[in-house]
């Protein structure tokens, strides 16, 4: 009997890992308030969300670990993709509960300076509902999820999948429909 509920709950665990999962916050609602040091280009820096809403829209993308595959890939991703978000207005910040100096070196060897990246606490990462907690194992890690949140600092889109690939692609449609661009 413990073995056929352990099978169910990793098949449930496997499938939710696979697939697009829903993020925690519902477009509409106001994004939390961020407030963190980050790195762009290998220089230390501020972010404030509310702040970044007076110049435009804003992509926050949520990513477990500086330097592991998936996440590496979606920065080049985002980093080729950063002259399309210009044009549509938007700035784009990646977050991860990784420390200020990996995130300057990732800033740089990653990003390709073209974006910056900041830390995400741990009540950042509970505000989002971004916690990667596979099995229900809290890993202090947030898991793979993108926002983009509108000037007024509600969240008009929320995607969640640990495979890194559709992200830019969704934050960019959903950004270039707010903007009007192509």
């Amino acid at each position: 009997m413990k073995n056929a509920r352990f099978a169910v709950a990793a098949a449930l665990v496997a499938v939710c890992l696979s697939g697009p999962a829903n993020a925690a916050l519902d477009q509409g609602a106001k994004a939390p308030e961020i407030a963190t040091k980050g790195a762009l280009a290998g220089k230390v820096f501020s972010f404030d969300l509310q702040k970044a809403l007076k110049k435009g829209p804003v992509v926050l993308y949520f990513f477990p670990k500086a330097f592991t595959k998936g996440c590496t890939l979606e920065a080049n991703a985002f980093a080729e993709a950063m002259d399309d978000f210009e044009a549509a207005g938007a700035q784009v910040v990646g977050l991860s509960a990784d420390d200020l100096p990996t995130l300057q070196k990732f800033s740089t060897e990653e990003c390709r300076d073209a974006f910056p990246v900041a830390r995400a606490s741990a009540a950042t990462i509970r505000n989002y509902d971004v916690s990667f907690s596979p099995q229900g194992a809290d890993t202090g890690l947030s898991d793979r999820t993108s926002y983009v949140i509108a000037p007024d600092g509600r969240i008009v889109m929320a995607y969640s999948d640990l495979d890194w690939r559709q992200h830019v692609s969704r934050s960019l449609a959903k950004v270039r429909a707010l903007s009007g661009t192509k």
